[in-house]
């Protein structure tokens, strides 16, 4: 059984999870439009921290500011009312017809200045929000034709348009950090940006990446056919991991936003070892909200949305009570050490040592007997059953 979620566990979800209204591309919705604000009352009943949305999420599209206003003093209330805080704010630049070809990477210059407008707008409302992340998926980001986009002036204006919004963040003092959402495909067929590498090679040729890092989700990842538990520990490597998705996917296919643990088990138990126990031989933590970005199947009614958000949290609450046994259990500690999992820790080149020294060191390469060295075996299966026996709760 798993443990009574609190907000002290900084569960998070996307307003536009619950609240999707499970249309999709071969149907029409099968459950009606949920007020956001009852969206906050009830996840603050079943113990989440923190709320995230898109602009339009709360705002619909098109309304003037004073409905805009009307709207967000409500949803003001709401937070208030239930001690829920905001924690991440994004831009809707994928649904509106203007964006059919990108927001910041639209061959239309008129729809590239709208959109960073759009974008500067919510920057000042996460900011009196609250919130530390401004997430930024460019989900229209791409072409579907090779022919299409002059990709090298697709990237200048990606840059340039996340440059200039990080530039606004500090002229104004906000404390936010942008993160940016990877993703491969799908709304388009092929997304600027698709992998954690591809955002980090990015950040890494921006002015101001001191404050960009990355938003990496699980089934985004994995829809590539990588693994999100490698990726994540990538982006926490580099100082870039700023916010997480947590979902669920089951291989090379449509984006299926799964309640977490409900695809790939076993990655899910490997990505929350990571994130509560933090890499065997030490390192940078991910310390940061454990955000929801899933959708209720479209066969569920409200009873079976409610049903799956606190799926997410029983999981992962779940997956994290196996993980601190894992990692507390001496088999395993002696597993680590025989395997050499915590020898990588150890610098290849003793301290002080040079490369001229390591040349001159004969038992490093002439006398090296390599055979012999070849005959070790690392025990990298039986650490890994030890893995599974505790995801399964057999230890």
């Amino acid at each position: 059984m798993a443990a009574t979620p609190t907000p002290a566990d900084k569960f998070s979800f996307g307003l536009w999870t619950v609240g999707w209204n499970a249309q999709d591309q071969f149907g029409s919705a099968s459950r009606p439009w949920l007020d956001p604000v009852e969206s906050v009352h009830k996840l603050a009943e079943l113990g989440a921290a923190h709320v995230t949305f898109h602009d339009d999420d709360v705002v619909p599209f098109g309304s003037d500011d004073a409905e805009r206003d009307r709207i967000l003093a409500r949803f003001k209330q709401a937070l208030t009312d239930t001690g829920i805080t905001v924690e991440m704010v994004t831009t809707n630049t994928f649904s509106h017809p203007i964006f059919k070809d990108g927001a910041f990477t639209s061959n239309d210059r008129r729809v590239r200045r709208y959109g960073l407008r759009k974008v500067i707008r919510n920057v000042d409302l996460a900011a009196e929000l609250g919130a530390d992340t401004f997430v930024m998926w460019g989900g229209r980001e791409g072409a579907e034709y090779d022919s299409a986009k002059d990709l090298n002036a697709a990237h200048d204006r990606y840059a340039e348009g996340i440059d200039t919004v990080a530039a606004y963040i500090k002229e104004k003092g906000y404390g936010l950090r942008i993160a940016i959402e990877p993703k491969p495909n799908e709304p388009r067929g092929d997304i600027l940006l698709p992998t954690i590498g591809h955002a980090l090679g990015l950040i890494a040729k921006l002015e101001h990446g001191d404050i960009v890092g990355l938003n990496p989700e699980t089934g985004h990842e994995q829809m590539a056919g990588l693994n999100y538990t490698s990726g994540i520990a990538e982006a926490l490597w580099a100082g870039k991991l700023f916010h997480i998705d947590l979902n669920g996917q089951r291989s090379i296919k449509y984006d299926q936003d799964l309640v977490f643990g409900h695809g790939d088990l076993f990655s899910a138990f490997a990505t929350v070892d990571l994130i509560e126990n933090g890499f065997p031989g030490g390192g940078p933590r991910y310390d940061g909200p454990r955000h929801f970005d899933y959708k209720p199947s479209r066969t569920e009614d409200f009873t079976g949305v409610w049903d799956s958000a606190q799926a997410n949290m029983s999981t992962y609450l779940l997956l994290k009570e196996r993980a601190l046994a894992f990692r507390a259990d001496p088999e395993v500690q002696e597993a680590l050490e025989a395997a050499g999992v915590l020898e990588l820790a150890q610098p290849t080149l003793g301290e002080g040592e040079t490369l001229a020294d390591l040349l001159a060191d004969r038992s490093a390469y002439e006398d090296f007997d390599v055979d012999a060295v070849a005959e070790r075996g690392f025990g990298f299966v039986r650490l890994n059953q030890l893995a599974l026996e505790h995801a399964l709760g057999a230890r």
